[in-house]
């Protein structure tokens, strides 16, 4: 037998001859749990971005320093700029990571109630 909001899977007999129904209530899409995911994943996908963003952008430094060490007829002067890109992503998803943290502090508290 079905409902709209149960499904009625098993049925067991337990060791007083007592029929048990276990219930399955369908899922509901939960707001809170899909704002506290969205959050988790941002500060993640955000950590990530400044940790490959910094790596980047010492990179281009170590390559700005090889070229200006190199021959001096030589000048292709991209890696200021690509350094400076780097710097500029990394910030960005840093403060992306510490305004997600903030927001999910605040939601955290506001659910405790402190």
């Amino acid at each position: 037998m079905t409902n709209h909001k149960q499904v009625v899977y098993q049925s067991q007999l337990d060791h007083k001859s007592k029929m048990i129904l276990r219930r399955r209530t369908k899922r509901r899409f939960n707001p809170r749990i899909f704002i506290d995911r969205t959050i988790e994943t941002t500060a993640i996908v955000s950590l990530l971005l400044t940790g490959f963003s910094g790596v980047g952008a010492m990179a281009c430094w170590g390559l700005e320093i090889i070229e200006t060490n190199t021959d001096t007829n030589i000048i292709i002067s991209g890696w200021q700029q690509q350094k400076s890109i780097c710097l500029g992503a990394m910030l960005v998803s840093f403060s992306a990571f510490l305004g997600t943290s903030l927001v999910g502090a605040i939601f955290s508290i506001q659910r405790d109630k402190f």
